[in-house]
């Protein structure tokens, strides 16, 4: 489940500026050929070696960031605008002490972006659903060398699916892609020289050096440390008998889940607490008290409210995507453009922009290689890898128009179509059902944040075709990283699904593909029902959000932040609302701070948190701490 920032109203100012209003009698002007004449700065460093490996070195931070982010929540959140903020940040720094010679440009930082956030993202697009969920169902994976290979095979690939419509969703179209726009508005104010862009790299810093203290202080274990924090905090009272941290409701002493929660809107965090208050505070323990769940642990308690609260995931994401249609169709109008559209003018942007030809040439070299790696680790009959190329590329166009419309990325609602897809084709096949539904999703996100790159871009003036070659670097960088850091953090599959690494979209997956391959009758009868249930409540919360009368509309619960409330422990979600709240009263009370502070402070928090506590994990791994 891909859930990038979005952008304030005021980071959405940014567009590119339209030509003049032309006269009554004047033809419009073509608006590549205005945006080459007036907005491209081909001259300005772009893509340096620098760029380059700032972009790995950050992005691969990043990815490792992001694997333990959605390893506790299922989210894989955006990390473009941090990625440039660092990159701000430490050139400043390295410049002020002599080891660099000139300054970073806005150009040179959006390539820098562009590397990071194609490496910080290996972690979305099923890639950290479908792998944990495959260690779930079969207790296997493949060597980290060939899982490097297959999340890098797939990522390019879908790098290449961008090219055909890049130029009709960003240049004629013009797409707002928020989360680009909110990034081009992030680096004309960090070289601007002022002291917001300033504040905003010291606000990350800090904030990072405290989660990464906390972090320290909470997990570490060392002779020097006098006690460790705990690590959560039970609500002061009880649940037929027990406490209620018992049932996981608890305050989580973790700025990350804070930090996270300030990056969602007010809306999500609070339907989140709504989720898990109902779950664990009403449901559970009615469950409990009739014997169907056998014991109070997070572990027992899931086992039974997955099924509701993937329905709810499942069913909501589906049938938003559905009144996407017009979306779709569109998408499939773009994709009809790519069979033999000849132009007799010569094209302008010809030097700058990808060949069309790369596009085939890409997945020429690419399919082939990605069947032979599904049918090789994952069982898959050849016929049915051909197929994902083809489905792929569509999911690619989909998943692109939908980010560039609505700034997320319909993971949740695209990965069950292929499982459903394969559960037809290849019933029983565990690994085909999961891993093909990887494949298209992963060219998905990676088309989708291409063009969320080059939408950033083309408002600044950026060649194309270097970002183009940015991303590639950015995805053997995160492909490099992520696999050996995963096979740290969950050596085996017990670590997945507790309290620790609850893994919520993972255990989504991993429940779809054996509900395809057992039946529906496989489930106990109240996990029947809770499924049932939680169908009909995703559906109902996505038609009363699309119908109801606009003063209601701020009281009906978000049905992603309450299907995931139901399958995360429910201190996570307390944490996030706790985010999402004091993120809220500083929009309405101090708009001005909040814009200052709320994105990087949240980022700080998370990175820091969490890449302590990897260090932590990676210590105590190799015997340096004791665990």
């Amino acid at each position: 489940m891909s859930q990038p920032v979005s952008p304030s109203p005021q980071q959405l100012k940014l567009t590119p500026e339209p030509p003049h209003p032309p006269e009554p009698s004047a033809a419009p002007q073509d608006p590549e050929r205005y945006w080459l004449e007036n907005v491209y700065k081909g001259a300005e460093r772009q893509l340096t070696v620098r760029a380059v490996i700032a972009g790995m070195l950050i992005g691969a931070v990043m990815c490792l960031s992001n694997l333990y982010v959605i390893l506790k929540t299922g989210w894989s959140l955006g990390v473009t605008i941090t990625a440039c903020i660092l990159a701000f940040a430490t050139f400043g720094a390295l410049r002020a002490v002599g080891l660099v010679r000139t300054e970073v440009t806005a150009l040179e930082n959006n390539a820098v972006g562009s590397v990071a956030s194609a490496a910080g993202y290996m972690t979305g697009g099923g890639n950290m659903a479908a792998v944990p969920a495959l260690l779930m169902l079969t207790g296997t994976l493949p060597s980290t060398g060939w899982l490097v290979a297959w999340f890098a095979v797939v990522s390019a690939m879908g790098v290449f699916a961008a090219i055909p419509i890049k130029r009709q969703l960003i240049n004629v179209e013009q797409l707002p892609f928020p989360t680009g726009t909110a990034t081009a508005e992030t680096l004309q104010a960090l070289h601007g020289h002022d002291e917001r862009s300033r504040g905003k790299a010291r606000y990350l810093g800090l904030a990072g050096l405290v989660g990464a203290g906390i972090a320290f202080w909470r997990d570490a274990k060392a002779s020097w440390l006098a006690w460790n924090l705990p690590s959560k905090l039970s609500l002061p009272f009880t649940i037929g008998g027990k406490p209620a941290g018992a049932w996981t409701l608890s305050f989580d002493l973790s700025l990350l889940l804070v930090g996270a929660g300030a990056l969602v809107s007010f809306k999500t965090g609070w339907s989140m607490l709504l989720g898990a208050v109902l779950t664990y505070g009403f449901l559970a323990p009615e469950m409990v008290s009739r014997g169907v769940i056998p014991e109070v642990t997070y572990k027992s308690i899931n086992a039974w409210a997955l099924w509701t609260g993937a329905s709810v995931l499942v069913s909501s994401g589906l049938l938003s995507f559905a009144f996407q249609w017009r979306s779709v169709a569109k998408s499939f109008k773009a994709l009809s453009g790519l069979f033999g559209k000849t132009e007799e003018e010569k094209d302008p942007l010809a030097d700058v922009e990808c060949p069309p030809s790369w596009f085939p040439l890409g997945f020429l070299v690419l399919g082939p290689l990605v069947v032979g790696l599904m049918a090789y680790l994952f069982q898959i009959p050849w016929w049915a890898g051909v197929i994902a190329l083809p489905l792929s590329v569509v999911m690619g166009v989909i998943a692109s128009r939908v980010t560039g419309e609505t700034d997320t990325t319909p993971t949740k609602a695209l990965g069950p179509v292929t499982q459903l897809l394969y559960g037809a084709i290849l019933p029983g096949n565990l690994a085909a059902n999961v891993m093909s539904a990887n494949a298209t999703g992963g060219v998905g996100l990676h088309s989708a944040d291409l063009l969320t790159s080059l939408k950033t871009g083309w408002l600044l003036g950026a060649n194309p075709r270097k970002q183009f070659i940015a991303q590639l670097f950015g995805v053997v960088a995160g492909a490099a990283v992520v696999v050996p850091a995963f096979n740290l953090l969950v050596p085996s599959a017990d670590v997945l699904g507790t309290e620790e690494f609850p893994a919520p979209s993972s255990l989504v997956w991993a429940g779809v593909s054996k509900m395809l391959v057992n039946g529906v009758g496989s489930l106990h009868t109240s996990s029947r029902i809770g499924a049932l249930c939680g169908l009909a409540l995703g559906v109902a919360l996505v038609l009363l959000e699309r119908w109801a009368p606009k003063k209601a509309k701020p009281f009906i619960p978000s049905a992603s932040g309450l299907g995931l409330a139901i399958v995360i422990p429910g201190a996570s979600s307390i944490s996030f609302f706790i985010g999402a709240a004091i993120a809220e009263v500083l929009r309405r009370k101090k708009a001005q701070l909040a814009e200052a502070t709320v994105l990087p402070v949240s980022s700080g928090f998370i990175a820091g948190e969490s890449l302590m506590g990897i260090a932590v994990a990676m210590l105590k791994a190799f015997g340096v701490m004791p665990k």
